[in-house]
């Protein structure tokens, strides 16, 4: 695990973003005090669980939801956009995709992808 860890990070310094398999939800959120590119690997492998988002948004939507507040960020910025990310998701999902919550999604995925470039996408 902390081989596989080594591994994700030198990935994410070489290429500045994560497109590598998800791990385990469970070490993802133990995050706490961790650099923002350990961080930034934990909401990319979040982010690629779940159903497809272009076949079934709505339950990707939920399907993100609690993994992405379950993360434990020690980065205040990139904390708080991933928690703005689930709650637009949550807002996504409950109104099964209106326009306006689809806004919503897109501006917090930015916000995101600002702060880890690629993960939201």
């Amino acid at each position: 695990m902390l081989a596989l860890a080594a591994l994700m990070t030198l990935a994410v310094t070489a290429c500045g973003s994560s497109s590598g398999p998800p791990s385990s939800r469970s070490s993802s959120a133990a995050l706490l005090g961790m650099p923002k590119q350990q961080s930034c690997v934990a909401v990319g492998d979040v982010l690629s669980d779940g159903p497809d988002p272009g076949a079934d948004p709505v339950g990707y939507a939920q399907a993100q939801i609690l993994p992405l507040r379950q993360l434990k960020i020690a980065d205040a910025p990139l904390r708080r956009a991933v928690q703005a990310l689930a709650s637009a998701y949550q807002a996504y999902s409950s109104s099964h995709g209106d326009p306006a919550s689809t806004k919503q999604v897109s501006a917090a995925e930015q916000a995101v992808n600002a702060l880890c470039p690629g993960v939201a996408n």
